[in-house]
Parts: structure tokens; C-alpha cells; sequence
């Protein structure tokens, strides 16, 4: 059943959002003390590849539009769609590390921000801001509201923070594709766009940046960077719609969704 060329998916259908989003959110786990200075991106992406094949699973983005890495790893100024690599992390770089899994049929998405070393200020004032926005985000999903209420809160709550939110991105429908209706927006106006109803996939995954919004595509067709070489970073999480609000398929097992570090 589709509302609005959205699919509505049956109760039973969230068990399997469950174990795809749980892999994917366990992936994310299992990579943390990968991340240090000196430690290449290429490394942590061959490892992922492992973990998916460990668990007999399928890399979603392996041979997606002709992609060769089991994630995208965006580092410092790449705001997402990062290509794994050779060169080395340095004491400071933050990095965003997407993963999609496909488990029986049923693709699992999640994103989420790491440190190599110790964040500075500025940096860490980012990826707070960027974390609490997609749970703002989250906290709009309700059966009756629509896609741009998840819009306003997320880009009422970063440029509060005087921080803003990229355009040129945004969030999808998903099940048993990897990409569907709807687009979901990171900003917007209350009470426009699609309503939203109990049943319905997506994923919402705002990407901030510590200057202006605007990106560009680097030669290689894949890699967005921010335009001003300004700070960027990303959250995301795989919901369904229940009766109650959002329901997150892709939850830290860990408790590891957001880097942990120390402030002075």
C-alpha cells in the first residue's frame, strides 16, 4: 500500500528493519577503536567489508552506481559520500562513517561521527549541535505531522547555533530498496510536504556544516565537500512510524551512537 507514493509496510515488516538496522548499527560499534591517528580510511572500510561478510550479509553500496567500498567515510570538510583511502587520519580529524546492509531482503542505513585523537572546540560544538538535531528531527515524526515539521526542527535548532544546514542532501524512503519516496528535507517549513503516517520507512541523516550550506562534487563524481572548506558532520538513523512516534531501527547496541571524549 502507497499513501502519497510512499510505501506503508505492515507491522511484521518492522522485524526486519530491526535486524538490518541492528547490523548496520553493530558494524558501526565494532569499528570504533579503529579510528586513531595514523590509521587510514581504506583500513576501516576493509574491515567493515569483513564484518558484513562475517555476518552473511550484503553490502548495499558495493556496486551501487558502480561504487567499489562497503561505506562512505567522510573526513574533516566532506560533508558525506567520502571514498575510502590511503591517506593517514590526524590527531583532531573527525570523520562520518556510513554503512548500509541488506539482511534478507531488508536494507539497514545509519551513519554516525568519530574522532581521531581528541576533537578540539569547535569541532566538538559541531558534532553536539549535528547529534541533537537529528533527535529533534526524530522527536517530529508523528503520525499527523508532516516532512517538513522534521525540516524546521532540525534547521531551526542549527541555525539557532549559528551553524547551517546542507540542501544539496537529504534523507529517503527505504525497505526493501535502498532508496525510495520520500525525499526528507533537513530544513523546511512546519506543516508542508507529505503527512506522515504509521507504517512508513526512512531515514533522516542531517548534515551540518560550521559555515555556509552550500557543496560542490570533486572530480571523482562521489565526494561532496563543504565550498568554504568550512567543518561538516552527520547523524543518521533508519525510523519506522508506530502510532507513538518514531521507532529507531539502527540504535547503538553499544550505546557507541555518539563519539565519546573528554572536555576539559
Amino acid at each position: 500500500m502507497t499513501k502519497d507514493g510512499i510505501r506503508i509496510y505492515e507491522d511484521a515488516d518492522f522485524d526486519g528493519m530491526h535486524k538490518a538496522g541492528r547490523l548496520a548499527a553493530e558494524i558501526l560499534d565494532g569499528i570504533a577503536p579503529l579510528v586513531f591517528p595514523g590509521q587510514t580510511t581504506e583500513a576501516i572500510d576493509a574491515r567493515i567489508e569483513e564484518m558484513v561478510n562475517e555476518a552473511g550479509a550484503t553490502s548495499a553500496t558495493i556496486g551501487y552506481k558502480g561504487y567499489k567500498h562497503a561505506s562512505c567515510i567522510s573526513v574533516n570538510h566532506v560533508v558525506c559520500h567520502g571514498i575510502p583511502g590511503t591517506k593517514l587520519l590526524k590527531d583532531g580529524d573527525i570523520l562520518n562513517i556510513d554503512v548500509t546492509v541488506i539482511v534478507d531482503g531488508w536494507y539497514g542505513d545509519t551513519s554516525r561521527m568519530y574522532v581521531a585523537g581528541k576533537m578540539n572546540r569547535k569541532a566538538e560544538r559541531l558534532v553536539q549541535v549535528t547529534h541533537d538535531s537529528l533527535m529533534k528531527g526524530i522527536e517530529a515524526v508523528k503520525p499527523g505531522n508532516t516532512f517538513g515539521d522534521i525540516g524546521h526542527a532540525i534547521q531551526s535548532y542549527v541555525e539557532a547555533h549559528r551553524m547551517s544546514v546542507v540542501r544539496d542532501f537529504c534523507g529517503h524512503g527505504l525497505g526493501r530498496v535502498f532508496h525510495a519516496p520520500p525525499n526528507v528535507l533537513h530544513y523546511g517549513r512546519p506543516g508542508t510536504g507529505p503527512r506522515i503516517e504509521e507504517g512508513m520507512f526512512f531515514t533522516i541523516e542531517p548534515m551540518v556544516n560550521l559555515g555556509r550550506p552550500e557543496t560542490k562534487i570533486l572530480a571523482d563524481d562521489w565526494t561532496a565537500v563543504t565550498r568554504d572548506k568550512s567543518l561538516s558532520a552527520q547523524f543518521e538513523h533508519s525510523v519506522g512510524v508506530r502510532a507513538d512516534g518514531a521507532e529507531i531501527f539502527t540504535l547503538s547496541p553499544g550505546n557507541l551512537f555518539h563519539p565519546t571524549y573528554t572536555t576539559d
